[in-house]
């Protein structure tokens, strides 16, 4: 509309977040801790505008911080600003404000920072995603709850079939909160790609090993049986190999 203002309704891809909910759009196969205890999806409306040639603003209002949960009737807000320094290099950012508990009050309302710095080239894509948390919760003494996220990957594309990544990360769960657990959580991801295109199909072979280490007085990995009755065995750390294939296909319909 006018000079550039789009609008959408609806279900729509999150303002918030680095990485995509299908794993084609990404460049691991599996996400990150802070992806995943963030929204993929939003159901509302948002509003954007270029504001210059390298500023972008919007703001949206979303049902609530999991478009299919149904936390309460009250809305919840954001606005984010993305700016494209270069050609190469941009930085985002985005706040979202709303409740997430069946009180609405506006002490017990949910405050969300993300903040992301990219930078891209034919060959190589880094980037750097930082987001904070935190909010009251409804329980007895209202306690505060406190949670905080960072990547670091580093895209290499060394071929035309060919790329590698790495990621590392963190998440920090002080309360809770998120992961259900008092955690830290420190990660790493390699994925080695191979791409086969043909024609309108595409497909993406990932080979990706990935290590989580949880420690705090609710970390660590379910290992194996009971210790005892009631007592579970955990280890802080967990290793995973996976080898994944994805199909694609890329086309378009013209009655």
């Amino acid at each position: 509309l006018g000079k550039g203002l789009t609008i959408q309704a609806g279900i729509f891809s999150s303002l918030i977040g680095y990485d995509s909910l299908y794993a084609k759009d990404n460049i691991n196969y599996t996400r990150p801790w802070g992806a995943d205890l963030t929204p993929y999806l939003m159901m509302g409306v948002n509003a954007s505008y270029p504001c210059t040639e390298k500023l972008t603003g919007t703001l949206f209002v979303v049902n609530g911080y999991w478009h299919l949960a149904d936390a309460n009737s009250v809305p919840s807000s954001g606005v984010q600003f993305a700016y494209k320094f270069t050609g190469h290099t941009a930085l985002k950012e985005t706040v979202l404000y709303g409740p997430h508990q069946s009180d609405t009050g506006l002490e017990f309302w949910r405050f969300l920072w993300d903040s992301i710095a990219e930078w891209k080239t034919d060959r190589i894509t880094t980037a750097f995603e930082y987001h904070v948390g935190t909010e009251k919760i409804v329980a007895s003494g209202n306690p505060r709850a406190l949670w905080m996220s960072a990547q670091l990957p580093l895209h290499w594309v060394f071929s035309k079939n060919w790329s590698s990544t790495v990621r590392p990360e963190l998440y920090w769960d002080r309360d809770g909160r998120l992961t259900g657990f008092r955690q830290t959580v420190k990660a790493n991801t390699t994925t080695l790609e191979y791409r086969i295109p043909y024609q309108a199909f595409g497909t993406i072979i990932r080979l990706e090993h990935r290590i989580d280490d949880s420690r705090g007085p609710g970390g660590g990995f379910f290992r194996g049986a009971e210790l005892a009755p009631g007592v579970v065995r955990l280890t802080p750390t967990q290793n995973l190999l996976i080898l994944g294939v994805i199909v694609t296909l890329d086309s378009h319909f013209q009655p």
